[in-house]
C-alpha cells in the first residue's frame, strides 16, 4: 500500500462537510437480490442527535463511493461497515464522515448499507450482512480500474455490529456466499475494527447483535462458527483494532482476544485500548486521535 502523505487531522477535520470529489450511490445486485423474500421496500431513515443519520429495515442493500481527487488518489480502498447492533446502521458519523476523512487523504471509500437480518426479507437471516459485504468486496475489487485503485489494496472497516460484520468478511472469505464458483478474491487485504463486536460467546460477546443476526435461538455450533475469534487462520488479514477499556456495551475482550488469535497465528496486528471513553468514542479519544492511529498503522503495511 503506497505511504499516505503527512497530513495534520485537525485541520482537515474542519473540512469534513464538503462534498467528496465523487460520491455515487449504486444498488449492490443488478436484478434479484440474493436469499431475499419479496416484498415492498420498509427502509427506515431519522435523524438522531448523536449519530445525526439512522437507516433501518434495509432491505435493498446498496454502496455508497466515495472517490478522492485523482491527484490525491493512493491506490488504496476502504469498504466501510456502519454499526447499529445489525439492527439499524449509523450512516453518517459511521459511514459517509469516515468516508470523506479517507478521501482527504487520497483514499477511496465505500460505504455499504447492508441489509439488517429479518427473516421476514431473507430466507436466511444469518447470511445477508455477510453476502452484503461480500459482494462489496466483490463489486470494488472487479471495477477497480474505474474506480482508479489497485485490486490488491482493498481493505474493510467496522464499527460495533459493522466491526463482526467486517471481522466476518476476513475470517469467512473461503465461503462464497455469493457466486459460488466465482473467481473473484472475497479476501479483504487488510481490516480495521472499530470498538468491534467479534465474539457471540455468552460472556464477552455482545448478545443483542447475536440475537438480532442468528435469532434467539441460535445453536451452538452456529454461535461458534460465527465467534470470529476463533476463525482466525494465518490467510486472515492483517487488522487494526482499537477499543475502550471502559467499554459496557461491547467489552475489549472482543478486540483482545481477536489480537491473540491473530498472534497465534502469525498474522500481524495492531491493538490500542484507551483507559476511558464509551462505545462509540463519542466523547473519547477523539476522532483525530484514533484516525491518526489507523493512518499511522495502515503506513506500515508497505
Amino acid at each position: 500500500m503506497p505511504k499516505v502523505k503527512s497530513f495534520c487531522l485537525t485541520a482537515f477535520i474542519s473540512f469534513l462537510g464538503l462534498k467528496s470529489i465523487a460520491q455515487t450511490h449504486i444498488n449492490l445486485y443488478p436484478g434479484t437480490v440474493p436469499n431475499s423474500i419479496s416484498g415492498p421496500d420498509q427502509e427506515v431513515h431519522a435523524a438522531n442527535t448523536l449519530v445525526d443519520s439512522l437507516t433501518s429495515k434495509v432491505s435493498i442493500p446498496g454502496l455508497t463511493i466515495f472517490l478522492p481527487a485523482k491527484e490525491k488518489a493512493t491506490g488504496t480502498a476502504v469498504i466501510i461497515c456502519p454499526g447499529g447492533g445489525y439492527g439499524t446502521l449509523l450512516t453518517k458519523r459511521e459511514g459517509s464522515d469516515v468516508a470523506r476523512a479517507f478521501n482527504k487523504l487520497g483514499i477511496a471509500a465505500f460505504v455499504v448499507k447492508y441489509r439488517l437480518p429479518d427473516p421476514k426479507i431473507m430466507k436466511d437471516q444469518s447470511i445477508g450482512p455477510i453476502q452484503d459485504a461480500q459482494q462489496a468486496i466483490k463489486i470494488v475489487r472487479e471495477r477497480a480500474t474505474e474506480f482508479g485503485i489497485d485490486p490488491t489494496k482493498i481493505g474493510i472497516m467496522g464499527f460495533s455490529a459493522g466491526g463482526h460484520l467486517a471481522s466476518t468478511a476476513g475470517t469467512h472469505f473461503e465461503t462464497r456466499y455469493i457466486d459460488e464458483g466465482g473467481k473473484t478474491s472475497l479476501r479483504p487485504d487488510f481490516m480495521i475494527l472499530i470498538n468491534p463486536v467479534v465474539s457471540f460467546n455468552d460472556t464477552t460477546g455482545h448478545i443483542g447483535s447475536r440475537d438480532n443476526l442468528l435469532g434467539k435461538n441460535a445453536g451452538a455450533e452456529k454461535i461458534r462458527l460465527f465467534s470470529n475469534e476463533l476463525q482466525v487462520t494465518k490467510a486472515t488479514p492483517p487488522t487494526f483494532l482499537v477499543h475502550s477499556g471502559a467499554d459496557v456495551v461491547v467489552p475489549a475482550a472482543n478486540s483482545i482476544e481477536f489480537y491473540k488469535a491473530l498472534n497465534n497465528n502469525g498474522v500481524p496486528g495492531a491493538l490500542h485500548i484507551y483507559s476511558k471513553g464509551e462505545h462509540g468514542f463519542l466523547t473519547y479519544p477523539t476522532f483525530e486521535e484514533w484516525f491518526g492511529r489507523v493512518m499511522e498503522w495502515m503506513n506500515t503495511l508497505i
